[in-house]
C-alpha cells in the first residue's frame, strides 16, 4: 500500500499491507458551529468563573474612585500554534468593551516561550489585520532582562520571572490551544504564562523537572508534577481567564473553553484526549511520523519523536518526517553543538555545568531518551543537512522510502510499522 504525508513536496512510500500494525491520526469532527460562535458561547458559560464581562465591571467599578483606568493584558500564543487567534479575539474584546474596559487600557502580548520572534507579517496573520493596528502588541522574549520581573521563587529557590506587563495589569488573559504536550501534558491553560512569557531561569526549571519523566509518564496526562507548579506560577502571575479551543485533525476548531485557569483547562484536556488520544494494538517494531503542524524547525518538530516514544518498541526504530525550513534550532544552538544523547549523558553534563542552557537540555533528553535509549533514529528534512542530521544522532535519508527501506533492512522483513500522522499533536494509546 502507498501511504501519503500532509506535506505535498514529500513522496510517499509504499511498504506491504501486512506490515502495517497500525495507522494513527487525530479524528475530524464536524464543528457544530463557527468559530466565533463556539468562543460566544463558551464566554456565555464561564467554567468556575463569574462571565469576562463581570469581572471587567467589577474592575471598572474598583479603579472608579482612583485615577487610573481598568487596564487588561491578553496572552497569545505564538505563530508555532494553530489556535486561530483572529478568530478568538474579537469575542473577547467585545466582552471587555461592554464591561466598561475602554480600548485604550487593553495591550496584547505574544506569548513566544522560547521561540524565535515574529514577523509583523507574522502578527498580522495570527491577531487579524485589525486588532493588530487597533492595539499594542509587543512580543515577549524570555533572555530580555529589561522587561522581566521576579514574583517568587520555586520550591528550590529558582527565581520566577515573568514580563513585567503582568503586573501592571489588572486583569490577565489567556487564549491558546490544548494539544497533548511532552513538557507540560497538554499545551493551554497556565501554559500561557510558564513558560509562555517567562524568564529563563524558571522555564529552565520546569522544562528540566519534565525531562525526570519519561514521555508516558507526562505525554497527554493533565494531572501531572510539572503542571501543577506551572499553574501555580500562573496563578501567582496574575492569569485570571482563560479562553482555549480544540481543533480537529483538519484544522477546524470544534470546542472551546473558556474561565477559570485549572478548571476550564482540565475539561479542555478531556475533550483533546477524545480527539488526539488513538488506540495501537501493541508497541511497533518502526514507526513512521510526520511532524505536522509542528514544522517549524526541528525544535518544534521534534513533537513527532515525542509521539514516537508511546508507540515504537525497545531496539526498534523511529522515522520523522519533517521540512524544518529553519532548521534545527536558531534560539537553542547547544542542540546542534552538542547533538542528542541519552538521558544519563545529558544529566551528567548538567550536573556537571556543561550544559546551562535547561530548556535546551530538556530537549536533548526529550529526543535522547527515544533515538538513543530506546531505539534507533532515521530523519527526512530537506531543510537540514545529511552531515548535521548524523551529527546530532539521526541516520539521514533522502525520502521516506529509502528510511523505511534502512528501517525494514535493520529489525527484518516482518517488522511491524506504526504510521503517525498529525505527529505533532497526536496522542498514541497503547493497548496493554
Amino acid at each position: 500500500m502507498e501511504i501519503a504525508f500532509s506535506y505535498p513536496d514529500v513522496p510517499p512510500f509504499r511498504v506491504l499491507e501486512a506490515n502495517i500494525l497500525a495507522t494513527l491520526a487525530p479524528r475530524s469532527v464536524q464543528p457544530s458551529a463557527s468559530p466565533e460562535e463556539l468562543v460566544e458561547s463558551a464566554l456565555d458559560h464561564p467554567i468556575e468563573s463569574a462571565p469576562l464581562e463581570e469581572l471587567a465591571t467589577s474592575l471598572v467599578l474598583a479603579r472608579a474612585a482612583g485615577s487610573a483606568a481598568a487596564r487588561v493584558l491578553l496572552l497569545v500564543d505564538d505563530i508555532t500554534r494553530q489556535t486561530p487567534a483572529s478568530k478568538v479575539l474579537p469575542g473577547i474584546l467585545r466582552r471587555l468593551e461592554k464591561g466598561g474596559v475602554t480600548r485604550a487600557n487593553v495591550k496584547i502580548l505574544i506569548a513566544a516561550g522560547t521561540h524565535s520572534r515574529m514577523s509583523a507579517a507574522e502578527v498580522e496573520k495570527k491577531l487579524g489585520v485589525e486588532v493588530a493596528a487597533a492595539y499594542p502588541v509587543t512580543l515577549h522574549h524570555w533572555r530580555d532582562e529589561a522587561n522581566l520581573t521576579q514574583i517568587g521563587v520555586t520550591d528550590d529557590g529558582t527565581p520566577v520571572r515573568v514580563n513585567r506587563m503582568l503586573g501592571e495589569a489588572d486583569l490577565v488573559i489567556g487564549i491558546g490551544q490544548i494539544v497533548p504536550h511532552r513538557v507540560m501534558g497538554y499545551t493551554g491553560g497556565a501554559t500561557i504564562v510558564q513558560p509562555g512569557v517567562s524568564g529563563p531561569e524558571v522555564t529552565g526549571y520546569t522544562h528540566w523537572q519534565s525531562a525526570l519523566f519519561s514521555g508516558p509518564e507526562i505525554l497527554g496526562i493533565a494531572e501531572n508534577p510539572v503542571r501543577r507548579q506551572v499553574e501555580r506560577i500562573a496563578r501567582q502571575a496574575g492569569l485570571r481567564f482563560i479562553v482555549n479551543v480544540v481543533m480537529d485533525g483538519r484544522g477546524r476548531v470544534i470546542h472551546v473553553v473558556a474561565g477559570d485557569v485549572v478548571a476550564a483547562h482540565r475539561q479542555g484536556a478531556a475533550y483533546s484526549r477524545t480527539i488526539y488520544g488513538v488506540q495501537q494494538p501493541a508497541l511497533a517494531d518502526i514507526v513512521i511520523a510526520e511532524s505536522y503542524p509542528a514544522d517549524y524547525d526541528l525544535w518544534q518538530a521534534a513533537k513527532g519523536i515525542y509521539a514516537s516514544e508511546l508507540a515504537v518498541r525497545e531496539n526498534g526504530a523511529v522515522i520523522l518526517v519533517t521540512p524544518c525550513p529553519h532548521g534545527v534550532s536558531d534560539e537553542h544552538p547547544v542542540v546542534e553543538d552538542l547533538g542528542y544523547h541519552g538521558f544519563a549523558d545529558v544529566k551528567t553534563r548538567v550536573d556537571r555545568k556543561e550544559i546551562t542552557d535547561l530548556v535546551a537540555a530538556a530537549h536533548l533528553v526529550h529526543v535522547g531518551r527515544v533515538i538513543c535509549d530506546r531505539a534507533r533514529g532515521i530523519l527526512v528534512s530537506p531543510g537540514i543537512g545529511g552531515e548535521i542530521q548524523r551529527r546530532i544522532g539521526f541516520t539521514p535519508a533522502e525520502t521516506p522510502q529509502e528510511a523505511i527501506d534502512s528501517a525494514f533492512a535493520m529489525l527484518g522483513e516482518k517488522a511491524t510499522v506504526a504510521v503517525i500522522h498529525h505527529g505533532g499533536d497526536v496522542l498514541p494509546l497503547v493497548e496493554t
